[in-house]
């Protein structure tokens, strides 16, 4: 990284700071959201795949940057990593983790001619995963897209842990 880069790392401010300070009980929603999508029944490397999607979808820097971070600490390759934003072309996906990826496309991409998931996509989606899978699945998505409204307008520092990522 160019020393301008890391001062200008350093300088980030966010928009509004922590919000745990006015809803003290956003901490409980976050760990029950996470739990919920850690029930075993899709792969973690799976939500997080879908995660990073999900703030490519939106133009999130801090949710790129941040799910980025999570699935290389746990251990999944730069090259899976890269390609989620090209994932349909990508050679480094399986059949349920492209399913997964093609359902939160499906989720946030407006569909001016159609339904936006369809049921052939759902079908699609049924031969890979269970029902308790599904709802995971669709629990991963409904976690992330609860949390872009705020990376979007309160803007937290990405690179930075939770908790040190909101300004003073």
């Amino acid at each position: 990284m160019s020393t301008s880069t890391t001062a200008e790392q350093h300088d980030l401010q966010s928009r509004l700071p922590e919000p745990g300070q006015f809803f003290p009980e956003l901490g409980g929603i976050a760990a029950a959201m996470t739990k919920a999508t850690r029930n075993g029944s899709i792969p973690q490397t799976t939500v997080g795949l879908v995660q990073l999607r999900a703030g490519q979808l939106v133009g999130s820097t801090y949710h790129i940057v941040r799910q980025s971070g999570l699935l290389r600490q746990a251990g999944e390759s730069e090259e899976r990593i890269t390609a989620v934003s090209s994932w349909r072309d990508a050679p480094y996906f399986t059949g349920p983790e492209r399913v997964a990826l093609e359902l939160v496309d499906a989720v946030l991409t407006p569909n001016p001619s159609g339904e936006r998931v369809p049921d052939d996509l759902y079908a699609k989606a049924a031969v890979h995963y269970d029902e308790k899978a599904l709802w995971t699945l669709i629990l991963a998505i409904a976690q992330i897209s609860f949390f872009i409204p705020v990376a979007l307008i309160a803007k937290p520092i990405p690179g930075k842990p939770l908790g040190k990522n909101y300004s003073s």
